[in-house]
């Protein structure tokens, strides 16, 4: 691949080959799927938001205030989702 252009396949060779296209994908690459050579189609990374582990990915990253759970907070967050006038 030269440039900004991105491989073209037919899709007789993508479904041949998706297991190959789909690892240089992963990599960053983007591949262009062709139907009698006109694209229709484009294989791009997909962005992934946040990448986390699992649960605890955030531990020792955040910190909480004295205050967090006190009875103005809470009365504060009720009244932000409509649970209290």
């Amino acid at each position: 691949m030269s440039g900004n252009a991105a491989e073209q396949f037919n899709i007789h060779e993508a479904k041949t080959h998706l297991s190959r296209i789909i690892e240089r994908v992963e990599h960053g690459e983007e591949i262009v799927i062709s139907r009698a050579g006109h694209p229709v189609a484009k294989v791009v990374p997909l962005v992934r938001r946040v990448d986390r582990t699992g649960r605890g990915s955030l531990r020792g990253q955040l910190t909480l205030q004295g205050d967090w759970d006190s009875e103005e907070t809470n009365s504060g967050i009720a009244r932000d989702f409509g649970m209290l006038p």
